[in-house]
């Protein structure tokens, strides 16, 4: 069951990952979408804490460099921007699929330029504006059992309990 939210600004977004980044299975994917400016790269950075990865570990959009990995954390973060990539070749080239099937984590930013390549593995994410411009709305949804689990979890971590969604 999909977890549907209202964050009123960026410290909820931020928290939300943290939350997330503390019940998500080894081997999860993050499949993040939403316009410019979302807040994606915000919570991706509450997971990295939610990972246990310090401040200094400098969690912020790969944008430019298209992958970075952290490693500080319970479990590596490899953070993607799919962004800048115009070609499915450019997607190939990043390495990516060395960190599939193993212990890390991979958030995936911008993951609808190139949908086909990571159907049905993980948590799909979408962040929106809010109507009227405050906050954001954002939606999780597992994609198989042990994510969906994962949903479950991070809707009880939050105080939720079974109902489906919550603001």
């Amino acid at each position: 069951m999909a977890l549907t939210l209202e964050l009123p600004d960026a410290d909820a977004t931020f928290e939300l990952g943290r939350a997330l980044g503390r019940v998500v299975p080894p081997g999860t994917v993050l499949l993040l979408r939403g316009p410019l400016g979302a807040g994606k790269t915000c919570l991706v950075q509450g997971v990295a804490r939610g990972l246990g990865l310090p401040d200094s570990a400098g969690v912020r959009s790969p944008s430019y460099a298209l992958m970075r990995v952290h490693e500080e954390g319970r479990m590596p973060l490899v953070h993607v921007d799919l962004y800048r990539l115009e070609d499915p070749d450019e997607l190939a080239e990043l390495g990516l699929e060395e960190w599939f099937d193993g212990d890390a984590l991979i958030a995936v930013e911008w993951v609808d330029r190139f949908a086909d390549a990571f159907t049905d593995q993980g948590i799909e994410i979408e962040l929106c504006y809010r109507d009227g411009g405050s906050g954001r709305d954002i939606t999780l949804a597992g994609t198989d059992a042990s994510t969906r689990a994962a949903v479950e979890t991070l809707r009880a971590e939050l105080g939720l309990g079974g109902a489906a969604g919550g603001a």
